[in-house]
């Protein structure tokens, strides 16, 4: 069940098992800009993820992006899509900015513990404990106040719009993206069981380009 792109909306569901190219199969996502469907400059393929920390279905599937990433050595772009439906996911998407400022890396511990710990953190002041015990346990130092100047929120605000302008209507979305590629330039992952699968011809079709 999807809610009307008006609403700008969406639920974390678990998609269909086709392997098709996003921009030709009815049942994902309808892009309509591809500007964010790009691997990183010097790299000619990657994961581009659109995810909520409150969906649950973000939840299960994290460990199994960051394993892939890890194995095939690509990059995982990470992009905010924080649905409103959700109370706290806003919040989290902002503090893991704010940890992104020390360190991408510590931003990123940051939204792996949050999805590892999702299940227990059921309201907004829990998701406030969560995150001044994590910085605690990294030394780091939470301020009383985390983004003055509202530029963590309009740059967590551009990613959903960024979103938005795509198409995207669920989290997690999740793409292959590459460059230079004898095959799809783009893939959407409709089953997370295929991630490898997909992966491996991404690969396959970007192997001996320069």
């Amino acid at each position: 069940m999807k809610f009307p792109r008006s609403a700008a909306l969406a639920l974390c569901f678990l998609s269909s098992i086709a392997i098709l190219p996003a921009f030709s199969q009815s049942n994902t996502t309808q892009v309509h800009d591809t500007s964010a469907l790009h691997p990183p400059a010097g790299t000619h393929v990657a994961i581009v993820e659109f995810e909520d920390q409150e969906c649950p279905m973000c939840g299960q599937n994290n460990p199994v992006l960051k394993a892939a990433a890890a194995k095939y050595n690509i990059p995982w772009v990470r992009h905010d899509f924080p649905l409103k439906m959700h109370q706290w996911s806003f919040q989290a998407a902002l503090n893991a900015r704010w940890f992104d400022t020390k360190s991408k890396k510590l931003g990123d511990d940051y939204r792996d513990a949050v999805f590892a710990n999702q299940r227990s953190i059921t309201t907004p002041d829990v998701l406030h404990n969560f995150t001044q015990s994590f910085a605690q346990s990294h030394g780091v130092a939470l301020p009383f106040a985390i983004d003055p100047q509202g530029k963590l929120a309009a740059d967590v605000t551009a990613d959903y719009n960024l979103g938005v302008r795509i198409g995207i209507e669920h989290t997690p979305t999740i793409w292959i993206v590459t460059s230079h590629s004898r095959g799809a330039p783009f893939i959407e992952v409709t089953n997370i069981q295929n991630l490898y699968q997909i992966i491996d011809q991404a690969l396959a079709d970007t192997k001996g380009v320069k």
